[in-house]
């Protein structure tokens, strides 16, 4: 198996020290959902947590946005429900929202100590689970950053899975076949989560990994990162061999559209790869007979 090299680098580099050791958001809720995980054809831009009580700010900050049932703006709709935004410096925010809109926390009104409550999980907004939502925005380069990027995760003992790999022409048609005629083809790769990322383990879950890697008879051909979520013009982007709108990669849910090779004739060894944050890897080799 083969050892994938992170550009996490660029990342470290981007945020301070401190950042890097953000706390987990509770401690007592479990991690549902995953950034990057394909909902329905768009990805999930933070975690999704169920269930747990208090909320916690992962990082010392300044509470530059907070609302709640009374405030005018609650007056119309909003995705978020009942939200709170905290300022880090550096251009990063951390956003909680969907939790619950009464509360007894005495929330300060400017600044925010890591690990301090500032709400309780419940439900508001788009929402039917009783929990919360979480994300990191870095204002700056205009990207939503994947947590567990900055978060610590448990290391796991169990490889993600690859549930299937399929290949479409460059009509969008299906090849059940191994025997392919020479081309462009797109590969759709279904992944899952070994172990969730929080401590509360529950069983094999939708989560998106950090990186699935397509080779080609030894050669990289294809990267799908899930490190962040860029905006660019309105669009949302996310990296692959560069920034590629995600209604593309989406599109072939619950799968991702990791890469786009071009198989020549000949005998074809294409390997992916699937890296879970911790770097715990699973990989798949799938031979093709190309005339």
């Amino acid at each position: 198996m083969k050892k994938i090299i992170l550009p996490v680098i660029l990342i470290i580099f981007i945020l301070s020290d401190s950042l890097l050791a953000m706390g987990w958001p509770s401690g007592t809720a479990s991690l549902v959902r995953n950034f990057g995980a394909n909902d329905r054809g768009k990805p999930v831009m933070g975690m999704l947590f169920s269930g747990g009580e208090q909320i916690l700010a992962a990082e010392n900050g300044e509470i530059i946005f907070s609302r709640a049932k009374n405030d005018p703006a609650s007056r119309l709709p909003s995705p978020l429900g009942a939200w709170t935004a905290v300022d880090h410096g550096d251009g990063l925010i951390s956003i909680y929202s969907r939790y619950s809109e009464t509360s007894d926390i005495d929330v300060p009104e400017k600044y925010v100590e890591k690990n301090e409550p500032i709400a309780v999980s419940g439900t508001s907004g788009w929402s039917s689970r009783n929990g919360f939502f979480f994300m990191l925005f870095d204002r700056r380069e205009r990207r939503w950053i994947n947590p567990a990027m900055i978060i610590t995760p448990v290391q796991e003992t169990r490889a993600p899975q690859i549930i299937s790999v399929d290949l479409r022409n460059s009509q969008g048609v299906l090849m059940q076949a191994r025997n392919l005629s020479q081309g462009r083809y797109t590969v759709v790769v279904n992944t899952a989560g070994g172990t969730p990322l929080s401590s509360a383990a529950f069983g094999l879950q939708p989560f998106a990994p950090l990186r699935i890697v397509c080779s080609i008879n030894g050669a990289e051909a294809g990267s799908l990162s899930f490190e962040a979520v860029s905006a660019r013009d309105g669009v949302l982007m996310i990296s692959r061999n560069g920034l590629v709108p995600v209604r593309q990669i989406y599109a072939h849910f619950p799968a991702f559209e990791a890469a786009e090779v071009f198989l020549t004739r000949g005998q074809v060894n294409m390997e992916v790869i699937v890296q879970d944050i911790s770097g715990v890897t699973r990989s798949t080799v799938i031979r093709l007979s190309v005339n």
